[in-house]
């Protein structure tokens, strides 16, 4: 076999394997698994992950994924815990050890110390019968096959399933708690996840730039105004209420088709349907709006005033899309 083919059907060989392991898992999905979760939903302290080496780096993501979908939730190195760090874990804890094997000294120390204090453990081996399990107040057994190491030795297969599991998990707690899109937002202020669910429109008004004119405008104050202020368009407002909107386009329209505009008034060829959307709306979704309706600005309003507007560009530079 040539080396493509090697690297090809290696590839497609793990694939294979790991998703026919994790599909299995479902039949795990019973009694146990619900009250396991119904047990880690009620915690009042923190859900702590723990475990070693390749079950150490699958532990710190599930451990991430609860902390960003509801769930307090921390990362406490198996062999640092049995070094000093045991203090971190309180009463209301409770803990998750992560093991292939479910057998190694460590799990034993941890989990006489937890025992004692009276601190729930629940064990994920994909070793039925292992000390983890003997030792778990409740138990999970993710059986798999083989590992996709051509040797069957590097956690491959059992990592994939380990992590999936605890997916399940944290997906599950989710539900039940009903964590909503602001509470997830409210976790993740930063970057461009962020934006899409913090940025609101009032957010991208600039205050120092905001484009008006009156329905009896001339057709130069109007071409000013929209040059000026550099959003391709203006509000048309009459005691202080939105009335209209002019764009670059019906500016272009007007040109084309009458040979007098000297003494036209922005009344006669303003849009009197201008789309209007509150300033608290988010941004990612008056992107979607601006698509669906084909159109570059939208006029922002706070209580019934207008404010301003943002044009659709605004967003994108936010790194905003609507997918």
């Amino acid at each position: 076999m040539t080396n493509s083919e090697i690297i090809k059907k290696t590839a497609l060989d793990t694939l294979n394997l790991e998703s026919k392991s994790v599909s299995n898992l479902s039949k795990i999905i019973d009694t146990n698994f619900c009250k396991i979760v119904e047990l880690l939903k009620d915690c009042k302290g923190k859900i702590v992950l723990t475990g070693i080496g390749k079950s150490a780096i699958i532990g710190m993501k599930i451990s991430a994924t609860l902390n960003s979908t509801g769930s307090k939730s921390i990362f406490l190195h198996l062999g640092d815990a049995l070094h000093g760090d045991m203090g971190v874990i309180g009463n209301e804890d409770m803990v998750i050890c992560l093991s292939k094997s479910g057998e190694s000294s460590e799990i034993i120390s941890i989990s006489n110390y937890l025992n004692k204090a009276k601190i729930k453990l629940i064990g994920i081996s994909c070793q039925k019968g292992s000390s983890l399990e003997k030792m778990s107040d409740m138990f999970i057994h993710t059986e798999i096959e083989k590992e996709a190491c051509h040797n069957n030795l590097a956690p491959t297969t059992s990592s994939t399933c380990h992590l999936a599991i605890g997916d399940a998990i944290a997906m599950s707690i989710q539900k039940l708690k009903g964590f909503s899109p602001n509470e997830f937002g409210e976790y993740h202020p930063s970057g461009s996840l962020g934006k899409k669910l913090n940025l609101s429109l009032n957010s991208l008004v600039d205050k120092n730039r905001i484009p008006i004119v009156d329905p009896l405008s001339s057709f130069a104050e109007v071409i000013n105004e929209i040059s000026s202020k550099m959003y391709g368009a203006t509000a048309v407002l009459k005691d202080d209420k939105i009335v209209g909107i002019i764009t670059d386009g019906d500016i272009r329209r007007v040109i084309e088709k009458r040979k007098n505009i000297e003494n036209i008034v922005a009344s006669e060829f303003m849009s009197n349907n201008p789309k209007v959307l509150n300033s608290d709306i988010l941004a990612t979704e008056a992107l979607k709006i601006m698509k669906k309706n084909n159109i570059s600005q939208v006029l922002i309003s706070d209580n019934n005033s207008f404010i301003g507007i943002v044009h659709i560009l605004d967003i994108i530079k936010q790194g905003i899309n609507d997918e």
